[in-house]
Parts: C-alpha cells; sequence; structure tokens
C-alpha cells in the first residue's frame, strides 16, 4: 500500500513542481520588456483564465473518480464511456467559453477595473489564450481518466510537455519574432495543446490496451453484477458529481477572491504580505495534492471493488503518510519562515510585517491536513454532495468570522477566518465519513 500511494503520489507532485516554474518564467518574459504595464496585464488576464478554468475543475475530479470505481469494478465499458464521455462534456464548454469570450472579458475588466493602457494589454493577452480553451478542458478530462486508471506518470509527462513547450516558445515569440504580449499568450496556448495531444495518444493506447486484456466474454463472465451496477451508476451519477463539484469550487474561489481582496482593502503593505504568506500554503498543497490524488485513485479502486476493508486501510496510510509531511513543513515553517521570506523579498518593511503573521501558518500544515485527504477520498467515492457540504459550511465560517472580527483585529482576523475554514473542512469531513453511512452501491 505504501509502495502504491509513493507511486502514484510522486508524480503529481513533480507536476505541480513545474507549474511556479512557468509563472516565474512569464513574468521574467514581461518583466524584461520595458514597460510596467505589461507584468500587470499578464497577471490580470492570468488571474481571469485562473479562476474561470477553476470552475471546470470538476472535469478532472469528477472523472476520476467515476473511472476508479469502474476499474475497481473491471468495468471495460464505463471506463472507456468516462473517457469520452468527459471529453464531450469539456470539448462543449470550451466551445461556449469561446463564444462567449466577449462578455467573460468584458465582466472580468469591469470586475478589476485595471488602467486604459493595462486593459488594452489584458484584452490582447486574452484574445489569443482563451483559443487554448478546448486543450485546457481536454487536459483536465484526459488527466481524470488517467490518474482514475492508476497513472499519475501521464499527467506528470503532460505538466511538463506542456510548460516546458510554453516556456521556449514564449521566449521565442517574443524576443525572435517581438510578438510582445500576444506571443506570451500564444506560447501558452501552443503547449497547451502539444500537453494535451501527448495525454489523448498515451489515454488512447491505455483504453484500446485495457479493452483488449479484459475482453467483453471475460467482462460479461467476471463482472456482469458488479460491473453493469458500476456502469449504470456512473452514467446515473456522473451529472450529479460533476455538479457538485462544480457548486464546491464556487466556494473555494469565492473565499480565495476575497481573501486576497479583503488584504488589498487594508493596504498595500498587507496585501504584499499575505501574498508572501499564502506561497508558504501554495507549497505545502503542491505536496498534499499529490497525496490527494492517489487517495483518489485509491479509494475509488476498493470502492469499485466493494473492498471496505481495503478502503480503510487505504485511507489509514494516507493519513500516516500526510502526518508525517504535516509535521515536516510545520517544523521547517517554524524554523526556516524568516529565511523563506527573505528568498522572495528584500523588502525589510514586509519581512517585518509578514513575521507577524507567520504563527497563522505554522498553523495550517495540521489543521489542513484532513481537507486535503478526505477530499481525494470523498473524490474517489464519488461523494461529492459530502464534498461540497462541508465546503459550503466551511466557507460560511471564513465569512462570519471576518465580518465578525476583521474590524476589530484587522489581518489577524482575516488569517483567523481562513485557517478557521480550513479547519472546519478537516472537522466535517472527518465526521461525515466516521458517523456518515456509507455504501458502496449508493
Amino acid at each position: 500500500m505504501n509502495s502504491k500511494i509513493f507511486h502514484l503520489a510522486l508524480p503529481s507532485v513533480v507536476a505541480n513542481i513545474t507549474v511556479p516554474l512557468l509563472g516565474l518564467v512569464d513574468t521574467a518574459v514581461v518583466g524584461h520588456m520595458g514597460r510596467a504595464e505589461y507584468i500587470a496585464a499578464v497577471a490580470i488576464a492570468t488571474t481571469i483564465f485562473n479562476m474561470t478554468y477553476w470552475l471546470f475543475a470538476f472535469l478532472r475530479m469528477g472523472t476520476t473518480g467515476i473511472v476508479s470505481q469502474a476499474h475497481g469494478a473491471g468495468d471495460a465499458s464505463a471506463i472507456h464511456n468516462g473517457l469520452w464521455g468527459s471529453l464531450s462534456l469539456g470539448l462543449v464548454l470550451s466551445l461556449s467559453l469561446l463564444a462567449l469570450q466577449t462578455p467573460l472579458l468584458r465582466l472580468a475588466l469591469w470586475l478589476m477595473q485595471p488602467e486604459a493602457v493595462v486593459a488594452d494589454f489584458v484584452e490582447q493577452y486574452f484574445r489569443v489564450c482563451i483559443w487554448g480553451a478546448p486543450a485546457m478542458l481536454s487536459s483536465y478530462s484526459l488527466a481524470g481518466w488517467l490518474i482514475g486508471m492508476q497513472d499519475t506518470r501521464t499527467p506528470m509527462w503532460m505538466a511538463l510537455v506542456q510548460n516546458l513547450t510554453n516556456i521556449l516558445l514564449t521566449l521565442f515569440f517574443v524576443y525572435v519574432l517581438h510578438l510582445g504580449v500576444r506571443g506570451v499568450a500564444l506560447g501558452t496556448v501552443v503547449g497547451l495543446y502539444c500537453g494535451c495531444m501527448y495525454a489523448a495518444h498515451r489515454a488512447r493506447r491505455e483504453d484500446r490496451e485495457h479493452r483488449e486484456i479484459v475482453g467483453e466474454r471475460k467482462q460479461r463472465e467476471q463482472s456482469k453484477s458488479v460491473g453493469d451496477e458500476a456502469s449504470e451508476r456512473s452514467v446515473f451519477s456522473a451529472r450529479s458529481v460533476y455538479i457538485f463539484i462544480f457548486l464546491r469550487m464556487l466556494c473555494l474561489v469565492a473565499v480565495t477572491v476575497y481573501f486576497t481582496t479583503a488584504g488589498s482593502r487594508m493596504g498595500t503593505l498587507t496585501l504584499d504580505a499575505n501574498a508572501l504568506l499564502m506561497q508558504f500554503f501554495i507549497i505545502y498543497s503542491y505536496f498534499t495534492d499529490g497525496l490527494a490524488n492517489a487517495a483518489e485513485a485509491l479509494s475509488g479502486e476498493y470502492v469499485g471493488r466493494q473492498d471496505r476493508v481495503g478502503l480503510l486501510q487505504v485511507v489509514r496510510q494516507l493519513f500516516r503518510w500526510g502526518i508525517g509531511l504535516a509535521l515536516v513543513f510545520t517544523a521547517l515553517y517554524a524554523l526556516a519562515g524568516p529565511w523563506f521570506l527573505s528568498l522572495l523579498t528584500n523588502q525589510q518593511e514586509v519581512i517585518d510585517f509578514a513575521l507577524s503573521y507567520l504563527p497563522w501558518l505554522i498553523a495550517v500544515p495540521l489543521v489542513g491536513l484532513a481537507a486535503f485527504i478526505w477530499d481525494g477520498v470523498y473524490i474517489g467515492m464519488t461523494l461529492t454532495n459530502r464534498m461540497f457540504l462541508s465546503m459550503l459550511v466551511s466557507a460560511i465560517v471564513f465569512f462570519v468570522l471576518w465580518f465578525g472580527l476583521g474590524s476589530c483585529y484587522g489581518n489577524h482576523a482575516l488569517w483567523l477566518a481562513f485557517v478557521a475554514y480550513l479547519a472546519t473542512r478537516s472537522l466535517m469531513q472527518t465526521l461525515l465519513f466516521i458517523y456518515g453511512r456509507i455504501s458502496f452501491r449508493s
């Protein structure tokens, strides 16, 4: 079990680590293009796409849960349908984004209110980058299907191909072809399609090989009762799985966006300090997301097998790994937090201000651990209604604490609300697993 968890989690961690590398290169490129407006424009446009694509993350998570259960049940038909059903839905949604790109851009610019010059550069970037939507949403579906098939290496290579292609082409388009902001966006689009095509090739081959190994006759003989039921349940429940994950992501985006907004209203110094401190949380999430992906694949497989004992064993081992990881990060933040802040900035005023809020970050690894692991377990079990319920209550806790205490305690109240939000997610999902009725056939 430990070997399975390690080999599923490690590629996901490697893939996550490539994300900040890409952002660093994009920032460095636009930072040397001669105008400060370029940096602001790419930052705003990237935020628009991140927030938009987050809402469609259900294509990745929902597909993983459905396919991992079908994989555990040995249902080749449901596995195949899970891939093409998710890809079809992603294509429809991406075409909708393309059709609605103008009102989407106008709404985003209205909400963010950038200066006129910056808004022009944002539009240049947006008009090119939006054409990567079909590749991006397809990549979500492909990654979800592959993880459900216990393959996290292909999504890792997909991310590496996508990001390295993006970096190389961005440098070429900007410094050789002199395409400016459009060149940065075009590098992103081409990188997305390269990564997507690689993953599509691997997924198509895995799907064909799996169907050949199982065989229609063997499928009927070995998994008729379980497999057929799993297939019917997957088709019937896919819509509700996607809807609950979408609603959960709305709550997550609301908390994330408002956290930044509330910090910005308290001044530039607070905004800068919170942005630096949030990097601690993001780095920790890169590693815990790896465990969450392993949880999705393994819990779904054991649910598909109708193996309750195996599922409980997976959960226990995941928490052992998670507690060890959380203790390491807690120690690192406590001992090396000031040093890490000095790596991120040389502004001593910002560092000194951020250090007064560092204790909140030291608490985050242990407080938020269970939330990440349970998210993976519930996705694998396709109990996304419980994920949404816990996220909704946690978001309410965040806003109640902030609006109740923010005027008195300022940024400390904001961090208290964020830590309480993570703690509520962890607690609620733990209680729902222990006391909630979990039926493999529901």
